[in-house]
């Protein structure tokens, strides 16, 4: 077992996060994630509205006794509800912890610490990852390139990213982008985060919401069956390489407008995909972590392997060291 910054700030027994996934963050595979010692999350940018959400938070605490989180996605969007009505949620239903994305959480700060939430914020760079200390925030995910999802503009990894800012900050630092076994995370532990994130392995477990398809392509899938659309709209996006992201690709290369590409970009194709299996019908989002998937556990069942893997990872790296040995003295 790893007793870090993190799991102390928490108050969960492993370091290992459960990041916010449109579509499938809901209370079934965070309840999962909390009660196997992790931090599961919720996704409020899922429901449609704030009742739906509401009820499913309430739904989240009759599954878990644990500590779990709500993603709020703070980029400005066209819905109907912004980012402090799902907030105004929270604090009525009792949520312990936060993760933000997207944008600067300092407007909502305030509001948040009175009503005494923990504050994780995701962020894609080493500068952002300073900011979000220096303004309050309680913790810091911080993902690299190989991220499913938004990795940022960047083209750095997390193995790099993630030195850059560890010894910088004082708050814990979750590593993001990469990791699905328990080599990586001692890997992250000894990079200096004090846990890792991970999206796209928590997708395909037995709790998460989606289609077997969608499991199954993932079991058989490579590292390099991911590609990054949206780059030239300045929101780059790691996805999987099915038809439609081909499609976008090529059309971002001929120099097509936001207009041309949202009606193949939107989220309101997703469905297609996460419930009907219809693999090809949206761009769903993906890590290049991805490569290392080679089965579908229940959401315990992978945490406790993780754990195991990196008690086993540590025990092998220390058989490995060759400490110096001391002369032996010799009377005179």
């Amino acid at each position: 077992m790893f007793q870090t910054k993190l799991t102390d700030l928490l108050d969960i027994k492993h370091p290992i996060v459960c990041g916010g996934m449109f579509r499938i963050g809901r209370a079934p595979l965070a309840a999962a994630v909390s009660n196997a010692g992790g931090l599961g999350i919720i996704t409020s940018a899922t429901f449609p509205d704030i009742e739906t959400f509401s009820a499913e938070v309430r739904a989240l605490r009759r599954q878990t006794d644990k500590p779990f989180g709500v993603n709020i996605n703070l980029f400005p969007t066209a819905r109907q509800y912004a980012p402090a009505d799902f907030l105004q949620v929270c604090i009525n239903e009792g949520v312990p912890i936060l993760e933000t994305s997207g944008q600067n959480p300092e407007p909502y700060l305030d509001t948040i610490k009175k009503a005494g939430l923990k504050i994780i914020h995701k962020v894609p760079a080493a500068q952002y990852a300073l900011k979000a200390q220096r303004i309050g925030c309680d913790a810091v995910s911080i993902v690299g390139n190989e991220t499913g999802g938004h990795p940022g503009m960047t083209d750095v990894s997390t193995l790099v990213m993630l030195r850059e800012v560890a010894a910088k900050l004082a708050i814990p630092v979750i590593a993001g982008g990469g990791f699905g076994d328990g080599a990586g995370l001692l890997a992250a532990l000894s990079l200096g985060a004090d846990g890792i994130l991970m999206g796209t392995r928590f997708l395909a477990t037995r709790e998460a919401g989606a289609h077997q398809a969608v499991k199954e392509w993932m079991v058989a899938a490579k590292a390099d069956d991911t590609v990054i659309v949206q780059k030239s709209i300045g929101s780059p996006m790691r996805v999987a390489k099915n038809a439609l992201a081909q499609q976008v690709v090529e059309m971002e290369a001929e120099g097509a407008s936001l207009e041309e590409l949202l009606p193949l970009i939107s989220g309101s194709r997703n469905p297609a995909v996460y419930f009907e299996g219809k693999l090809d019908d949206a761009i769903w989002s993906c890590g290049q972590v991805v490569g290392l998937v080679r089965d579908v556990p229940t959401c315990k069942e992978l945490i406790d392997r993780i754990i195991a893997e990196a008690e086993d990872a540590l025990a092998s790296v220390n058989s490995k060291l060759i400490k110096a040995k001391v002369p032996t003295a010799v009377a005179i």
